[in-house]
């Protein structure tokens, strides 16, 4: 009930505030098992994506964060499960003991979408860094599961990094054509990577150079 309440505020504070542009939003997936995977320059990112979900399906939706910093405190760990729904990956892989994809695993076996980040941090506006392999390990695992890119442009300016303020900016959401695993995977790296680079050319951005 506090997790619907919440996105139905951001969604209101979306459509008021920001200028939203959503192309093929059609191609988001609301059931699972499936996984989308986005660009990213700031908080406002997994928000976003989660509030272009149907509020009748957020209990299905499941982003991934890094657990060193949505849990690092009490207060930011209840937020994190109660209200944002995150299922928490440990970063540097420090406890060899466990995979830090298993909550990833786990959630997509119960037919959950996740979304997540491959860069693994956030960036500068519309400029990517290289794409993080965990993604291909979820997608083999998982090989009938979707994998869906999304592009954003303007929310790392409607939200900079390291600002608690949202500043107005028309903002692009450009959804991609689904992938699957095909068994390789570079080859995976490589046709995400590819898909990421066919949608930002549709703002005419070039997000690796």
């Amino acid at each position: 009930m506090l997790q619907k309440a919440f996105y139905l505020v951001i969604k209101i504070a979306v459509l008021f505030l920001l200028g939203l542009n959503v192309r093929r939003k059609e191609l988001l997936p609301s059931t699972g098992p499936a996984i989308v995977v986005a660009n990213h320059n700031s908080h406002l990112d997994t928000m976003v994506l989660m509030a272009l979900m149907p509020l009748s399906r957020l209990q299905d939706i499941k982003p991934v964060a890094a657990a060193d910093y949505f849990f690092s405190s009490p207060l930011k760990a209840w937020l994190s499960e109660n209200i944002l729904g995150i299922i928490p990956v440990e970063r540097g892989g420090t406890n060899k003991s466990s995979d830090p994809l298993q909550g990833c695993y786990d959630a997509l076996s119960e037919g959950k979408v996740l979304v997540l980040f491959p860069e693994g941090s956030r960036g500068e506006p519309e400029q990517m860094t290289d794409l993080k392999k965990g993604v291909s390990y979820l997608a083999a695992r998982f090989p009938d599961a979707p994998t869906v890119p999304v592009f954003t442009h303007g929310l790392g300016k409607a939200l900079p990094k390291g600002s608690f303020l949202l500043v107005p900016f028309f903002c692009d959401i450009f959804v991609g054509e689904p992938i699957t695993w095909t068994g390789d995977r570079i080859q995976f790296m490589t046709t995400l990577k590819d898909r990421f680079n066919e949608l930002s050319s549709e703002k005419n951005f070039a997000p690796w150079e």
